[in-house]
Formats: C-alpha cells, structure tokens, sequence
C-alpha cells in the first residue's frame, strides 16, 4: 500500500509539472557532448544555466568541460536526483523553482533549454530580458524548436544557438 501511494505522489508531480513547464524529456549523452565539444566551446569563466534541467545531463557534461553550470528545475524529484548525480562536482548546483519568477545568476553567459514548442519564443523573451538587464551578451541554445523572428547563429543536429544581445546598454 506505501508503494502505490509513493508511485501515486510521484507520477502526480511529475504530471502537475507538465502545467507549469515542458515535461521531463532526456536529453542524449551523445548529442550533449557534440553541443559542448562541437558547437559551443566553453571556457571556465563560462556559467551555463539550464532552464528545466531534468536530470542535470547538461550541467554535468558542462562542468567537466569546466564551466560552472546552474539548473532551475520545477520538480523535486528530479532535483533531489541531479544533487545526487552530481553530489561530489563542485561546478554543479540546481536550484528548486520556477524559472519564470527568478532571475539568471549575473555571471551567465549561456541559457539552454529543451523546451517545447508553446514556450520558446516567451523563454527567448526572458532572456533578451535578462540580457538587457545585465548589460551583455548571452548564448541562447534551444534544443529542438526554433525561435520565431530570430536568426540563429548556429543550426545544427536540432540546436538552435542564438546571440542575444542587450537591447539598450547602461552605459548610454
């Protein structure tokens, strides 16, 4: 009986997250490491936030090309599986919460998503947000979905690599 109410909390948060945000879809091991060893180039000053990070894949992969790297995830459950995946990695920290109402740390300089086709253009609106609001340059990479009205810098095996730059500078 304890396990069927355990299964039951568990595909209930699984399932309520769906309405907030994409559902848990993970990423391959394969096309992570062509993105990192191929695509984009990461350099230790580099900070990687993955929006959504599921399982924290991304964050992991990111860290060992030595980027610090920082998932915002919405479920629990699979925050409390990234912290332990990554449980002795220094460069990863997850963050439990709604990316919508935080905001990017203010060393970021790549946003990656795998998001879904209903929110893509708002989670580049964000970050053309938090671009104007720190005042620089941030590498957008979208797995799968293109943004609307914007050029990619870089298209290939399904990324979508964006340079979003500030709209109005501090400095003016």
């Amino acid at each position: 009986m304890v396990w069927l109410i355990i299964l039951g909390a568990i595909v209930l948060i699984f399932g309520l997250v769906v309405f907030r945000g994409a559902p848990y879809v993970p990423s391959h091991k394969k096309y992570v490491e062509l993105l990192f060893d191929e695509l984009v180039k990461l350099k230790p000053s580099d900070v990687v936030v993955d929006i959504g990070s599921g399982d924290g894949l991304i964050l992991r992969q990111a860290a060992k090309r030595g980027a610090r790297a920082v998932g915002i995830e919405l479920n629990p459950i699979l925050v409390l599986i990234t912290k332990i995946l990554s449980l002795h990695n220094p460069r990863v920290s997850v963050r439990l919460g709604d990316f919508w109402l935080k905001k990017l740390p203010g060393e970021t300089t790549i946003v990656y998503v795998f998001g879904e086709s209903r929110d893509i253009n708002k989670i580049a609106q964000y970050v053309q947000k938090e671009a104007d609001r720190l005042d620089r340059e941030i590498n957008f990479v979208s797995y799968g979905f293109p943004v609307a009205g914007r050029q990619p810098r870089i298209s290939a095996h399904g990324y979508n690599i964006y340079s979003i730059t500030p709209l109005h500078s501090a400095q003016t």
